[in-house]
């Protein structure tokens, strides 16, 4: 593990340290455990990033059908490939 040095702001320090106190931490433990839940957010690299940013954002709009049914209802819009 590297140690390193960062410079915070006396206020969050505190609040810092009232908070690993009331878990029972080390202000270094706090901070590790907040880094890895902010890297599990924010992932840095990958070309599939864009993926998991996106996955999910339309599954909440209305309007929206299954996607076979969907597929299905385009190809019924479709000319035969025999009038092509």
């Amino acid at each position: 593990m590297t140690r390193i040095l960062a410079d915070l702001p006396d206020e969050d320090i505190r609040w810092l340290d009232k908070l690993a106190a009331e878990q029972g931490k080390s202000r270094a433990s706090v901070l590790r455990e907040a880094v890895a839940a902010f890297k599990s957010q924010h992932p840095v690299g990958g070309s599939k990033d864009w993926i998991a940013r996106g996955a999910g954002l339309w599954k909440d709009r209305p309007g929206i059908v299954d996607g076979v049914e969907y597929q299905r209802a385009i190809r019924e819009d479709r000319r035969p490939y025999d009038d092509i």
